[in-house]
């Protein structure tokens, strides 16, 4: 049977991939939905190809510009915009499954939105559970939806799980390639550039996430993602550095056997699993071929420069609404970061004031409403510390 899936940021790194498995397999996945920000050209170019039921963009006042990229079309999809545009599309038809690749906590209320719809969550947006899993979580619950992990670490966890009695996980090792300055000493990267901190080693993805592999925010993120989607207090999840990235992540089960998931660096391994699970789909795509991998090596992060890992773990034990307050401090620090209006070394210091900020005012038992409100108070207070930054300030101060 064909699945029918929706996709959230189809122009995006993670939409543009899964379109890549649709096409590649039209005998086993149709589109009925996409949604996308502002790339209306790319978006435009999509609803041609795959003939959604629905699209949308994301900013209001693009929606005009998709109409007339469309008007030749002899049948129009239905054509929204805004914010609830996109939850629509979140929630439209008979979509089985949405995959949720729109970056950052804007992601969040079109995923609550496709799971009240009884949509099952192919997550590539970890914002979602990071910021709001005590509102998620009981969400997937109450509707009975699927929720399976979309990028490549929690996919090899979840894969690797296949198998596992309750109660047989001991431990997570999450993997991470250590990002654009693995290798560079703690001591240059004051003076570090926006393009030198876009050079992934490894993997082709968006700004954002990118940027958060070089502060290693990306990993820290993952733990309180792992922490939710697979039960395991903080203290049993575990980050070393891998840099070839063939190893996607590993579990220790209770006898301490050890089990891992490998491939090739390639997001349309974990996204072809997610919309497919429990079946494995056969795929041309280059094997792994360990002779040419050559050497796997780890070695533990370096803790000096990488203080956005200890923020995280940080918060993801203060629980409530600390992890929405640190995540959206990331986004806008990030952000801040991108458009060159702060370096990178504030980045970090900037989270951390955010977050001892809040400290006081930490709601352990949030509603939607209180992390929406964390997360706003979150973005105003790293956007009125960045104005009055100290530029002595440095990520070595952190440590």
């Amino acid at each position: 049977m064909v699945k029918s899936i929706s996709i959230l940021g189809s122009t995006g790194s993670i939409g543009t991939q899964t379109l890549d498995i649709v096409s590649q397999y039209p005998d086993q996945f149709r589109v009925v939905g996409l949604a996308a920000g502002n790339n209306i050209e790319r978006l435009a170019e999509q609803i041609r190809q795959f003939q959604p039921e629905i699209a949308a963009t994301y900013y209001e006042e693009k929606l005009p510009q998709l109409k007339e990229a469309l008007a030749d079309l002899p049948e129009l999809p239905i054509l929204l915009a805004g914010a609830e545009g996109v939850a629509e599309v979140a929630r439209y038809g008979d979509s089985e499954s949405v995959v949720t690749g729109i970056v950052g906590c804007a992601g969040l209320l079109p995923t609550i939105a496709a799971i009240e719809a009884g949509k099952d969550i192919a997550l590539a947006n970890k914002e979602t559970l990071i910021a709001a899993g005590p509102v998620v979580l009981p969400l997937i619950e109450k509707h009975g939806n699927k929720l399976l992990p979309a990028d490549s670490e929690h996919s090899a966890i979840f894969q690797c799980l296949q198998g596992v009695p309750d109660g047989g996980l001991r431990r997570i090792i999450l993997t991470a390639s250590g990002g654009a300055f693995r290798d560079l000493p703690v001591e240059k990267l004051s003076s570090v550039k926006v393009e030198d901190a876009l050079k992934h080693p490894n993997w082709s993805m968006g700004k954002k996430i990118t940027i958060d592999s070089a502060t290693l925010m990306n990993k820290g993120l993952e733990v309180i993602e792992a922490h939710y989607l697979f039960g395991l207090d903080y203290d049993r999840i575990d980050i070393v550095i891998h840099p070839q990235s063939i190893i996607h992540s590993l579990i220790e089960v209770q006898d301490t056997s050890v089990l891992a998931q490998l491939g090739w660096p390639d997001m349309r391994l974990p996204l072809l699993y997610a919309l497919s699970w429990p079946e494995r789909i056969y795929t041309d795509w280059e094997q792994l071929d360990l002779v040419k991998a050559g050497s796997l090596t780890f070695r533990e992060p370096d803790h000096q420069k990488y203080p956005c890992m200890n923020l995280a773990y940080a918060a993801g034990r203060a629980g409530g609404c600390m992890p929405a307050v640190l995540n959206a401090a990331n986004e806008q620090a990030v952000a801040l970061f991108i458009e060159e209006k702060i370096k990178f070394l504030d980045i970090p210091h900037l989270i951390e004031k955010a977050c001892e900020g809040f400290s006081g005012q930490n709601i352990q038992n949030p509603s939607l409403d209180d992390i929406l409100e964390a997360d706003r108070w979150s973005r105003e207070a790293i956007v009125k510390a960045s104005e009055q930054l100290d530029r002595k300030d440095s990520l070595i101060s952190l440590s």
